[in-house]
């Protein structure tokens, strides 16, 4: 019987299109289901589950909406019981729940999955193409800086995201960020502030909508920089199995050389 010494070839853990680059990688569950508990929805973004993720991101925005949770949640911040009790409708909060929990069981899971898949293929995971093209556009493979795509981030939410080639991301991240600015009137309540009319700018503000920015304008900085540093990472990875071979021969063997006194 021949019995050959090549590894097996794994699965595919990476995949360059004109939308983006996917890839699988090992991920700290806790962390993803940290983000789903911020926001569900986000947890299953990061592990470029974009079906889910937005389905949940859409569901909570209309949950929350229809139950007043994040004005409540302002209300009882300030020690307001009562009309925190007042303003929320019961109506849609027992609905809230189960989907929530399920956002984060389900991100924890898949995350543990994704985890095991990557451990699985990592060796024998075939490669991936450095560069695609296509008539609306051009994505390749190439080192970028995470300090610049957090800077982009941090100015505008979607920014660092095109700057990375998410593609979908961005697109779904751009649309979310204009909502949010116009029915919070947060650049509103920011311009009253530079005037020092704190009273004006207090008034302008949307309770309810503006609950939704911290949580939101963080995850695409963190999407952003996690996204730069695994694609800087399938670079260096891609690199080293093409100088590998290309440049170095199976037959090359480095022997034992004589010592010169």
């Amino acid at each position: 019987m021949n019995q050959s010494n090549q590894r097996p070839r794994g699965s595919k853990l990476a995949h360059l299109s004109a939308f983006g680059t996917t890839q699988i990688h090992l991920r700290n569950p806790y962390i993803i289901a940290c983000w789903s508990i911020a926001f569900p929805g986000f947890g299953h973004l990061l592990l470029s589950k974009y079906i889910r993720g937005f389905v949940l991101v859409i569901w909570e925005f209309f949950i929350n909406h229809n139950t007043n949770l994040n004005l409540a949640m302002v209300y009882t911040f300030m020690g307001d019981i009562d009309t925190a009790q007042a303003v929320l409708n019961v109506r849609y909060m027992h609905m809230y729940i189960p989907v929530y929990l399920f956002a984060i069981w389900d991100s924890y899971r898949s995350t543990v999955d994704l985890n095991k898949l990557y451990l699985l293929n990592e060796k024998g995971a075939p490669t991936v193409k450095s560069f695609t093209i296509r008539p609306f556009e051009i994505n390749y493979l190439d080192k970028r800086n995470p300090a610049i795509a957090v800077f982009w981030a941090m100015t505008i939410p979607s920014v660092g995201q095109l700057y990375i080639h998410r593609v979908i991301a961005a697109f779904f991240t751009l649309i979310v960020t204009v909502i949010l600015v116009h029915f919070s009137h947060i650049l509103e309540a920011g311009h009253y502030l530079i005037l020092g009319n704190i009273e004006k700018s207090t008034e302008v503000l949307s309770k309810q909508w503006i609950l939704y920015m911290p949580s939101f304008y963080f995850f695409t900085i963190f999407d952003s920089y996690m996204n730069v540093v695994e694609n800087n990472n399938l670079y260096d990875a891609e690199q080293k199995h093409f100088l590998k071979t290309h440049y170095q021969s199976k037959m090359f063997q480095i022997k034992k050389g004589i010592k010169v006194e």
